[in-house]
C-alpha cells in the first residue's frame, strides 16, 4: 500500500490572506484553521500530515503545529529549510519526521528540489543533529542521481522526490512519459542506495494515474489538489447550510 500524507499549508495560506495581522491564529472570526483541517484529513484516512513552517511564517504558524500535535491521530512530517534556527525549531517541536526543503522568499510554495550536492556539509550537519534527537530526516530533491547519492552520503534515511516537473508535463504528449521515466529512474537509484523513497509536489487527481506507477514509493505527500477539491466537494453543503440558516 502506498501511504498518503496530506499537506495543509494552503489552508493556512487562505487564512493568512485575510488574518495575518491578527493576534490569534484560530477561533472567533479567524478561519480556516489548519489544525482542524489536519484532524479532519486524518479522520478521512490520511496516513500523516505535512506542515511547512517557513522562515518568514508566510502561512503555517508555530501555534498551528503545536495545536495539531495536541490531538493528532497519525504523525507529523515537518518541512523546514536548512537554516540553523529552523532545525532548532524542529528539535523543540519534536515531529515524527522532518523534510528538508529549499526556501525562496518570493515563492508561494516550494518550487524545485534542495541542492544537497551544493550544500553537502550543511545538509550533513542538519541530518546529524536531527538523527541524534531521534527525528529521521528526508531530503526534498529532484530525481537526479547526483542528489540521491549525496543524500545517501550524508546519512539521510529517506528522500522525497520532487514531482513538479512530471506534474506539469503530464498534459503534454511529448513530455509526460520522459518525465515519468525520469522519476522511475530516480526511484530505482534511491532504493538501490538503501533510501526510503517518498514523492510529492503537483500531484493531482489526474496525473496520479501515472504517479502511482511508482510502485516502490513509500508515501505521496499531496496538499494543493486535495484542498482545491475540498472547495468543490464541500461548497454545495456550505451554501445550502448558510441559506437555510438565513431563512430559519
Amino acid at each position: 500500500m502506498i501511504l498518503l500524507g496530506v499537506n495543509v499549508d494552503h489552508v493556512a495560506t487562505l487564512r493568512q490572506a485575510r488574518y495575518r495581522d491578527e493576534s490569534n491564529t484560530h477561533g472567533g472570526f479567524v478561519e480556516p484553521d489548519p489544525a482542524a483541517m489536519a484532524w479532519l484529513a486524518e479522520e478521512a484516512g490520511a496516513d500523516g500530515i505535512t506542515m511547512h513552517i517557513r522562515e518568514d511564517r508566510r502561512h503555517v504558524q508555530v501555534e498551528d503545529v503545536i495545536r495539531y500535535q495536541e490531538k493528532r491521530l497519525t504523525r507529523l512530517n515537518l518541512e523546514i529549510s536548512l537554516a540553523e534556527e529552523m532545525v532548532n525549531l524542529a528539535l523543540e517541536l519534536k515531529p515524527e519526521s522532518v523534510c528538508l526543503v529549499p526556501e525562496n522568499r518570493k515563492e508561494v510554495t516550494t518550487e524545485g528540489g534542495l541542492d544537497v550536492v551544493g550544500q553537502l556539509e550543511r545538509a550533513r550537519e542538519a541530518v546529524g543533529v536531527l538523527s541524534a534527537a531521534g527525528i529521521p530526516s528526508s531530503m526534498f530533491i529532484d530525481p537526479d542521481t547526483s542528489q540521491l547519492e549525496a543524500s545517501a552520503k550524508i546519512g539521510a534515511p529517506w528522500v522525497e522526490l520532487h514531482t513538479g516537473s512530471f506534474a506539469r508535463a503530464w498534459y503534454s504528449k511529448n513530455r509526460g512519459q520522459p518525465e515519468l521515466e525520469h522519476l522511475h529512474l530516480g526511484m530505482e537509484v534511491g532504493t538501490s542506495l538503501g533510501l526510503r523513497v517518498n514523492a510529492g509536489h503537483g500531484i493531482n487527481y489526474q496525473n496520479i494515474e501515472g504517479a502511482r506507477s511508482l510502485k516502490k514509493v513509500f508515501e505521496f505527500n499531496i496538499g494543493h489538489s486535495i484542498i482545491s477539491r475540498s472547495m468543490n466537494t464541500g461548497l454545495f453543503e456550505a451554501v445550502q447550510k448558510m441559506k437555510a440558516i438565513l431563512n430559519e
